[in-house]
Formats: structure tokens, C-alpha cells, sequence
């Protein structure tokens, strides 16, 4: 069991380290986009980029999910081929249908997104760019599924560097502005798709099962609907906002949105990590003991890191932000655990993939999010960004629990429930006590580094654990 959990923290790890290169460069390019953009150019880039995200969801048809499962299934090396083959020539089959689509509507597509045709060009270069991700995407898929997590992670540095490269030389060299971001953005994705094209050409001949790609749509596209779902539980509290309070509050919001971002961030390393290794378990009896200590400790670690960023909200607003955006840390513990019961939907919601019944994730996910647009309408116009916090929180804590109850009936697992509400439980009251008493600086250390500690008293440990723990800090702490 400690070897699994082991070769699971080192994947999310290397992971993890890739993905905070990619975010570190990609924030050393917003002076270039404040400096050479306007503010409406940088407003068609994010329309773009939320219109691609959705369409992208559409056109993979769940297919990114089931290849996955699917490959894990597969016994042999020619079975395990024939899955990659078919969601490859499935995945460019469906890019290039939408890249076609685009390019034909790109005109209509323009003026229903701002209300002109002169940015057809804009749109145009944001479907090459959908294309580019869509397949782009699906190959560096074959590096997770072989567990090859340093090789995922120099693949995507090389493709953020490329394109910081790209998008200066068209940005600050060709004056391309936002058409300069959108086609520097994929010139990095096709640059590292083509040479990943050419180092996997032997997994990528001319075979495609039909009905193999039955089976995995039957698998996936009951997905596509809770993908969807769950974009607009993360997007929509931002409408409202703007609708009942003003732009203004979404700026606070999005600052909030921001210091929270470190649970953001650890849940990108923990799901790129956490499907290849949870269908690589062959043992159904394995597997269940593995993804009951799986969600324990992640649940841990996230509330532990929830703790940390809501007790120290206020000083990281002074720290990173102006005056006038201090009050974005008000909604920053609520979306901080938000986010702990975001990654245990991904924890159970696995047994659902396991046992491919996953006809009703989109039921789960629908009702979580008919739950977070009904407290928007009630919470937003009164308290404002607390009241889109609160939605949030409420919507995914909502999600866990429904999908906790579904995964059971498919795939019953004995979660260690105690530890894991002891552990919640503990960093929530932890984080009231800081935020109601107001305390300073260093009490706000001490109740972070008091967690582990309260854990202890509450009986959270097993004698295994204690024993490690206690070598760990013979080992911090040499006797003299």
C-alpha cells in the first residue's frame, strides 16, 4: 500500500512541477499583454478561450476519458494499440470536423460573439488552435497512461517556451496583437505535436475498431454533458456578479478566485496523475484499498493547504495585490475548500470509470449545478461575492456526496469516513476560529502548523502513522 500511495505522490509531484513552470512563464507574459493589448483585444482572447473550451469538451465526445479506461482493459500490447489508434484517428477525425465548421463560419461565429465580422480572422485562428489542442492533447494522453510523467512534463515546458517565443515575436516583432497571442498560443501546440507525431508514428497506423469506438462512446459521451456542467459551475457565479453587484466586484472575486488557486493547482498535478494510476490497479480488492487511503490523505493534504491560504488570506492579498483588491480575500477559505471537495469528487467518482457505468455523472453533476445557479440567484444579489463563495462550496460538497452514494452502488469502497471527516472537520473549525477572531500574523502560523497536531489529539492517526511520525521527528530533531 505505501508503495502505491509512494508512485502516485511521485507522478502527482513531477506533474505538478510541470504545471507550475507552464503557470510561472505564462504570468511573466501579462505585462506584455497589458502593455501591447487593449482591453477589448484581451476580451475577444478570453471569449475565444472560453468558446474553445467548450467546444473542445463537445467534440472529444468523452473520448480523452474512455481511452483511459479502455487502455487499462485491453491484455496485451495489440489490444492496447488498437485503443490508442482509434481515439487518435477519432480525435482528429472530430478537430478537424470543427476546424472545418469554423473556418466555413467563422463570419456568423464573429458577429455572434462581438457583434462585428472584422474579428472572422481572430476566430479563424482560434479553431487552428482548437485543433492543435484537441490532438496535441490526446497524444501526450499515451505519456500519462505509460506513467511517464517527467517526459509529460518536459513535453509541456517546451511547448509554454515555444509559445512565450512565438507570441513576443508576433506581439512586440510583427504588432499581431491579440491575433499575435491566439496564433502564438498554437504554434507551440502543433510545433510539439508534429514531433510527437514523429517519435510515436509506430503506434499511429492506419487501424480503427468500430466497435470498439462504440463501446468507448458508450462510455464517455454520458461525460460530455457533466464536462459541461461543471464549466458552468466554475464560470457562472461570475455572470451573476456582473448582473446584480458590477464589474468591480467580479475583480474582487477574481483575486479571491486567485489566492485560492494553489488547491487549483495541486488538483491539475493530483487528475493528471490520479486515472492513469488508479486503472493501472488490476486487483478490484487492491484497487479499493488503495482509493480508500487515497481520499484520506487527500483530503489531508487539501484541507491542511485550505487552512493555510484561508488563516493567511490577508496578509497574501497585501503581499501580491493593491489596496483597493484586499477585500478578494474574504471569499478565499470558502473556495479553498471548495476545491478539497472538488478533488474528492475525482477521488470516488472513479469507481464509477472503473466499472464503465457512467450513465449518471451527468445526473450527479446536473443537479449540482442547478443547485450553485439557484443559491446564485438567491445569495449574489444580497451578499455578493460571499454569496457566489458560498454557492460554490455548497454545489461541490453537494457533487461529492451524490457521487459518493452513486460509485457505491457500482463499486463499494470501505472509505475510512472517520478520518476523513475528523480531518475536514478539524481544518474548518480551525479556519472559523482564525477568521472570526481576527487574529494576527503569527497565530495564524500557529493554528496552521496546529493542525497535524489536532489531528493527533483527535485520534486521526493509525499506530502505523504514529510510528512514522515519531521516527520522522527523531530524525528533525536529533537527541544531543
Amino acid at each position: 500500500m505505501l508503495h502505491q500511495l509512494k508512485r502516485l505522490g511521485k507522478h502527482s509531484l513531477v506533474y505538478g512541477l510541470g504545471g507550475l513552470v507552464s503557470r510561472i512563464l505564462a504570468i511573466l507574459l501579462l505585462p506584455l499583454y497589458t502593455r501591447y493589448l487593449t482591453t477589448s483585444d484581451y476580451g475577444a482572447i478570453e471569449t475565444l478561450v472560453a468558446a474553445s473550451a467548450v467546444l473542445v469538451t463537445l467534440l472529444r465526445a468523452g473520448i480523452s476519458s474512455a481511452f483511459f479506461r479502455f487502455y487499462f482493459d485491453a491484455d496485451t500490447a495489440a489490444e492496447k494499440t488498437r485503443v490508442v489508434r482509434t481515439a487518435f484517428w477519432f480525435t482528429m477525425a472530430t478537430a478537424t470536423a470543427g476546424l472545418v465548421a469554423g473556418l466555413a463560419a467563422a463570419g456568423p461565429i464573429s458577429q455572434l460573439l462581438f457583434a462585428s465580422g472584422d474579428r472572422a480572422g481572430l476566430v479563424r485562428a482560434a479553431f487552428i488552435g482548437l485543433w492543435a489542442q484537441m490532438n496535441y492533447e490526446q497524444m501526450t494522453s499515451l505519456f500519462r497512461v505509460e506513467e511517464r510523467s517527467a517526459q509529460f512534463a518536459v513535453v509541456s515546458v517546451a511547448n509554454v517556451l515555444i509559445t512565450i517565443v512565438a507570441t513576443i515575436v508576433l506581439v512586440v516583432g510583427f504588432h499581431q496583437h491579440a491575433l499575435g497571442v491566439i496564433v502564438g498560443n498554437f504554434i507551440g501546440t502543433l510545433a510539439v505535436y508534429l514531433v510527437l507525431l514523429g517519435y510515436r508514428r509506430y503506434q499511429l497506423g492506419l487501424e480503427f475498431d468500430r466497435g470498439l469506438l462504440r463501446e468507448m462512446n458508450r462510455f464517455g459521451l454520458p461525460l460530455v454533458p457533466s464536462a459541461l456542467f461543471l464549466w458552468g459551475i466554475n464560470f457562472s457565479d461570475r455572470l451573476f456578479l456582473v448582473k446584480y453587484i458590477g464589474q468591480g466586484e467580479v475583480g474582487l472575486y477574481s483575486i479571491g478566485v486567485r489566492l485560492a488557486s494553489a488547491i487549483v493547482f495541486l488538483q491539475f498535478a493530483f487528475r493528471t496523475a490520479w486515472p492513469a494510476f488508479a486503472y493501472s490497479i488490476k486487483s478490484d480488492d487492491e484497487a479499493k484499498r488503495t482509493y480508500a487511503w487515497v481520499l484520506t490523505y487527500m483530503v489531508l493534504i487539501t484541507c491542511w493547504i485550505s487552512l493555510a491560504l484561508g488563516v493567511l488570506s490577508p496578509w497574501l492579498a497585501r503581499l501580491l495585490t493593491k489596496p483597493e483588491f484586499y477585500g478578494g480575500a474574504r471569499v478565499v477559505s470558502l473556495l479553498a475548500f471548495a476545491g478539497v471537495a472538488f478533488t474528492a469528487y475525482s477521488v470516488v467518482a472513479i469507481g464509477v470509470g472503473r466499472t464503465r457505468k457512467t450513465q449518471f455523472n451527468w445526473v450527479v453533476t446536473g443537479v449540482a449545478a442547478a443547485l450553485n445557479i439557484g443559491l446564485n440567484f438567491a445569495l449574489v444579489p444580497r451578499y455578493g461575492m460571499i454569496g457566489a463563495a458560498i454557492s460554490t462550496v455548497v454545489a461541490y460538497v453537494v457533487m461529492f456526496v451524490a457521487m459518493t452514494w452513486n460509485a457505491q452502488q457500482v463499486f463499494p469502497v470501505a472509505y475510512q469516513w472517520r478520518r476523513v471527516v475528523t480531518a475536514a472537520g478539524a481544518a474548518v473549525a480551525l479556519d472559523v476560529v482564525g477568521e472570526a477572531v481576527g487574529v494576527g500574523l503569527p497565530i495564524a502560523v500557529v493554528l496552521v502548523v496546529a493542525y497535524p497536531v489536532v489531528l493527533g489529539a483527535l485520534g486521526f492517526y493509525t499506530p502505523g502513522e504514529r510510528r512514522r511520525l515519531a521516527a520522522l521527528g527523531r530524525r528533525l530533531v536529533p537527541s544531543r
